[in-house]
């Protein structure tokens, strides 16, 4: 078992800029972060500067760096300022969400599952940011032990459900059962079958506490295009090449297999009571805000900011029933299964 509550930045907030508030909904985040834009930028002209101090490199950089690239460079840095500072007043109501949590008892227990590479870790990292690591776990469960083969495959999932007052976040949930066991042949037939039947009523029954716990199934969809880019980049970065997995290596070739076996998981366990939520994912700075905004609106608190716009954006987050119904009709249409 790996549970991790590391988070992506510092805890201190920034003061608003007088930009801030034109900032709005309209961000149209880059693929690139402001990291690979400045290697972009530097590219040759760095090698030949090492033997320098930091700030000599920076100073002869920008004395030979051209204007075209300077332009872009701080364009690719404002990007990625302003989408981090439109996401602060939302993450501002998680931590309002956290009290009110704690102080009626009660437990939230929130999924990320869907394709590999679609953007859920760093979902995740915004979504903890800035929240209270006391109350709060997120948890990334590696393969069962010979020992956990044998029992009930939810079993160590439900070990680590939360405390009163506390949220817990699977990195990867009991569904890998639905998606990635019976596609890469890491269960039986039988196994998934019987994990299909039974599912939902499992969750029913840890529902089953007067409304104290709150589930949120969330699906990360993104494109086989997209996809691909994302894991060349993960093999060209040594720091990023971790998170490249046999299921990765395997994905793209198997992309069919994993879209039939999401259209059964949204057949068979998207339920009135326990929905998924479909979370388009090609655009990582949307994803990140209408996960954040999502899983407020699923809790009535007190205190919520009424300046905000909590309605979520209908292009980026899809009720499964409806991902269901637009399946439905590719397969009609094109005699498959295209998202």
């Amino acid at each position: 078992m790996a549970a991790s509550n590391s988070n992506d930045g510092p805890k201190g907030e920034t003061e608003p800029t007088e930009l801030a508030p034109f900032v709005g909904p309209k961000i149209k985040k880059s693929s690139l972060t402001s990291t690979s834009a400045i290697q972009r930028a530097v590219g040759r002209m760095d090698s030949k500067i090492k033997a320098m101090s930091v700030e000599g490199r920076v100073k002869k950089i920008m004395e030979l760096m051209k204007r075209q690239d300077k332009d872009r460079l701080i364009r690719e840095i404002l990007l990625e300022y302003y989408a981090d500072e439109e996401l602060k007043p939302y993450q501002a109501e998680l931590i309002k969400l956290q009290r009110h949590l704690e102080k009626n008892n009660m437990k939230m227990i929130i999924l990320f599952d869907g394709r590999d590479a679609s953007g859920k870790g760093g979902t995740i990292r915004r979504v903890t940011r800035y929240m209270n690591e006391k109350r709060y776990r997120v948890v990334a469960l590696g393969k069962p032990s010979s020992d956990q083969k044998t029992e009930l495959h939810i079993k160590r999932y439900i070990q680590q459900f939360p405390h009163a007052g506390e949220i817990v976040l699977f990195d990867r949930s009991w569904y890998n059962r639905a998606m990635v066991e019976p596609v890469m042949g890491f269960c039986t037939d039988e196994q998934y079958k019987r994990f299909m039947k039974k599912v939902v009523t499992y969750e029913k029954n840890f529902l089953d506490d007067g409304g104290k716990t709150i589930l949120i199934k969330l699906y990360f969809s993104v494109s086989k295009e997209e996809q691909q880019r994302r894991f060349e980049r993960r093999k060209n970065d040594p720091l990023r090449q971790w998170k490249l997995s046999e299921v990765d290596l395997q994905a793209q070739e198997l992309w069919d297999e994993f879209t039939k076996k999401k259209f059964l998981l949204l057949k068979k366990t998207n339920t009135p009571k326990t929905p998924w939520f479909i979370i388009r994912s090609n655009d990582k700075h949307l994803a990140r805000l209408e996960t954040i905004k999502l899983i407020l609106g699923r809790v009535r608190y007190r205190g919520r900011n009424r300046k905000l716009d909590y309605t979520p954006n209908p292009d980026v987050v899809i009720p499964g029933n409806k991902e269901l119904k637009n399946m439905q009709q590719e397969f009609k249409q094109f005699g498959k299964f295209l998202s």
